[in-house]
């Protein structure tokens, strides 16, 4: 981690790129998938839980190309099939045979593309807030994909993202909005999902008959008072895929791993720690 800025971690080659990501903890490996807001980076997303985490297992955070301090290639094409090989690109660079797979957001739909393409990778699964199965964009989430840089724009998005307003307070909209116009962060962020929008969401979702078919134990999270991602997502994965348990939080917005960072943290560590180093392949 950088003494200067904690976003930067460690550095490898993950499918040829450049990939920024954390690394510690020790035990089952649990690979965890930032969301898709303007500006965001691995440490942003996580860094309330990574520390609770790391007591119970090797967390690793990767910036996602397009996102954080990950290098943007000239060219990158940024769609499912190049954030599904960085990530599996990853997991070979640092030999992890099979990981747990936490994915939030956009990283949800990121974390069941690559269970339905790489199963025998993934042990157990956590889906919070998830992108993945087909719904109508929301105008929260076309406000988040269409984010222009300005102070009251972020302010704005961070109002849309937590329940608490007591959560969102102009040091961090000033974070935020920095983080957002850094050199490189907005071009590509722009370049990723322009109007119209729905055809983002559309792309990102899996099949019914794969989900149906998904094999791993499943923890399915959500925030009651969403206003990005709707519940009735998390309503419609615990449904189809047939080992999940689904746990909503009241009084809770997109970001339950904020706004119940103790609770997120705890219920992912238990949920994890429960499979053991022995749980059966469940393709086996």
């Amino acid at each position: 981690m950088s003494e200067q800025n904690p976003e930067i971690g460690r550095s490898t080659a993950a499918a040829g790129i450049r990939s920024n990501y954390h690394d510690s903890g020790t035990g089952h490996a649990l690979l965890m998938l930032h969301g898709s807001g303007p500006g965001v980076s691995a440490w942003a997303n996580w860094r309330l839980v990574m520390p609770a985490l790391v007591q119970r297992a090797r967390v690793i955070a990767p910036d996602m190309v397009g996102f954080g301090f990950t290098e943007r290639p000239a060219g990158q094409v940024y769609d499912m099939d190049a954030w599904v090989g960085q990530a599996v690109g990853l997991l070979d660079a640092l030999q992890i045979e099979r990981t747990d797979l936490v994915g939030n957001s956009f990283g949800g739909a990121l974390a069941l593309a690559l269970a339905i393409r790489h199963p025998r990778r993934v042990r157990r699964l956590v889906l919070m807030g998830s992108v993945g199965v087909p719904f109508e964009i929301t105008p929260g989430l076309d406000a988040v994909w269409g984010y222009t840089p300005s102070l009251d724009n972020m302010r704005a998005l961070l109002d849309l993202f937590a329940w608490d307003r007591s959560l969102v307070n102009d040091e961090l909209a000033r974070l935020r909005y920095e983080a957002s116009i850094r050199p490189g962060f907005q071009e590509s962020f722009a370049a990723m999902f322009p109007a119209p929008r729905q055809r983002w969401v559309d792309a990102m979702a899996s099949r019914e008959a794969d989900l149906r078919a998904l094999p791993h134990e499943t923890l399915v999270i959500h925030g009651r008072d969403d206003r990005v991602i709707p519940l009735a997502n998390s309503l419609t994965l615990a449904d189809w895929i047939p080992r999940a348990q689904l746990h909503v939080y009241g009084r809770c917005g997109h970001w339950t791993q904020i706004e119940h960072a103790a609770r997120f943290a705890r219920l992912v560590g238990d949920f994890v720690a429960e499979a053991g180093a022995d749980e059966p392949h469940p393709l086996n």
